[in-house]
């Protein structure tokens, strides 16, 4: 796929429109990925998707390929998310303290709202995924991005150090000190790597319902089910890191490519003109 994008990259500066949409198209989707996990919400993360591929387009010009493409991207979207000043509908951040008392809240041992077992499994992978998604929040930015391309991505401390333009000895530091953050929290509240505490996902599902936290019918995580991996046996995952790669990769939907698709060709003619 690298040398694929390396290719695309060539063929676009020289002025080739399809090589560009195409390009386009084979970053699209791990920035989107990149965006939600650290804004939370699918809407902030389309936005945020928009503005990073913009700047990769508007910029593809001063990528000289001193490092893959797809780590030059990663960077490019990396700097966005770290900088941007643009105040996000869905987003706020949050202390460990803060999510902890929330977590304590609303657990019931029974489930009255859903109808069957597939019902039942979508809501909690929702919750899951809202939850794990959420306690990301509690790092500072700098912190979650790091955890996030070391820890869930698996990024080497090499590429991890290009990408945020630091070392590989602070990028496995700063890593260090966000997974004791996250692996504590974790083992004082979920049940899924420490047994003995009471919180489970699906004891939040009925209190999410109620006080509109998730919409049955209208789930932000889990809409798309062709592209859900229902998790089996979740009451095993030991490993705090574990619970967040087994999260799915996030699928932009056909309408969210065509508005990204839009907004780009509409900056492109504005800048010929």
């Amino acid at each position: 796929m690298e040398n694929n994008l390396n290719d695309l990259v060539e063929k676009a500066k020289n002025g080739d429109k399809a090589a560009l949409n195409d390009l386009v198209k084979g970053i699209q989707q791990f920035i989107y990925n990149l965006s939600i996990r650290m804004l939370w919400h699918p809407e902030d993360a389309k936005d945020a998707t928009q503005e990073i591929l913009i700047k990769v387009v508007t910029n593809l010009g001063t990528f000289r390929g001193e490092s893959s493409f797809k780590t030059w991207a990663y960077r490019v979207a990396s700097n966005y998310l770290l900088t941007t000043k643009k105040k996000f509908n869905n987003h706020r951040d949050i202390s460990f303290d803060e999510f902890e008392q929330q977590l304590s809240m609303g657990l019931y041992d029974s489930i009255s709202y859903s109808q069957n077992e597939g019902e039942q499994n979508l809501l909690v992978q929702e919750i899951k995924i809202g939850c794990s998604n959420g306690m990301l929040l509690c790092l500072d930015k700098q912190n979650r991005l790091i955890y996030i391309i070391g820890e869930i991505l698996e990024f080497t401390s090499k590429i991890g150090g290009e990408i945020l333009d630091i070392s590989p000895e602070l990028f496995r530091k700063k890593l260090s000190i966000a997974r004791k953050k996250i692996r504590n929290f974790m083992d004082r509240n979920c049940g899924i790597v420490n047994s003995k505490n009471v919180c489970r996902c699906y004891k939040k599902i009925d209190f999410a319902i109620q006080n509109k936290i998730i919409d049955p019918h209208n789930l932000l995580f889990t809409s798309n089910k062709e592209n859900i991996k229902l998790i089996e046996s979740i009451d095993k995952i030991e490993l705090s890191a574990k619970l967040f790669q087994s999260n799915p990769d996030y699928n932009i939907s056909e309408k969210i490519l065509d508005e990204i698709s839009q907004i780009l060709e509409i900056t492109q003619e504005r800048d010929r003109a």
